[in-house]
């Protein structure tokens, strides 16, 4: 089978449609093939909701100097933007290919197009993403692991990803770090401690020498 045609049943959003509605939703998908490095989407770009269906992107934002903030990888799968199908706009948010990647882009006009002429895709639609979309926030994925290690174990993991190295820089201060994964700068140091305790890292200040990614996936 070919990925244009997973595109939309690999979206929670709307996977749980009738097949016969995931095809008119289908049929107003564009696909996209980027290259590495190519920028997918930006803040106050077209509305969109961004599917991917091989390779992977980073999703980041810049702090007020400029420096780009990893916020987390969308593999196969994943997808970014659904909120915007709503009418929340991007402020923030870039995205970016981490190698060779095929998405499929539904843009919000298409969508509020769709829902006009099918408004019980609209109830449907709505009713599958209400809880969600009442708690969407960058950091989720984080929050939702009991264990800090947990969280910092995948953010250094998806930096790593993201950069293409062993050796990365946390680009955030600790402080910043501690509030986006929901805890404290004394417990991300203790949890960094740990971790190069146990041989898993090696770590100067907010540069990390990847030593052991196995241990740390298994975390």
């Amino acid at each position: 089978m070919r990925h244009e045609g997973l595109c939309v049943s690999l979206v929670p959003l709307f996977n749980h449609l009738e097949i016969e509605d995931q095809q008119k939703i289908h049929s107003l998908v564009t696909h996209r093939k980027v290259e590495k490095g190519e920028q997918i989407f930006a803040p106050d770009g077209d509305a969109q909701l961004v599917i991917v269906a091989r390779g992977s992107l980073k999703v980041y934002q810049l702090s007020t100097n400029g420096k780009e903030q990893l916020l987390r990888v969308v593999e196969p799968g994943g997808y970014e933007g659904e909120s915007q199908l709503f009418g929340v706009p991007n402020e923030t948010l870039f995205g970016e290919a981490l190698e060779k990647t095929e998405v499929c882009v539904l843009k919000q006009t298409d969508f509020s197009e769709l829902l006009l002429q099918y408004p019980a895709i609209s109830v449907k639609l709505l009713e599958i993403n209400a809880g969600k979309m009442a708690t969407i926030q960058q950091q989720t994925q984080f929050l939702m692991m009991e264990r800090v290690e947990e969280r910092l174990a995948v953010y250094l993991l998806d930096l790593a990803k993201a950069t293409g190295s062993s050796q990365v820089s946390i680009p955030m201060k600790m402080k910043e770090l501690a509030a986006f994964m929901g805890t404290t700068p004394e417990t991300i140091s203790r949890k960094l401690k740990l971790l190069e305790s146990k041989g898993f890292i090696k770590r100067e200040k907010r540069n990390i020498l990847i030593i052991e990614e196995e241990q740390l996936e298994e975390i």
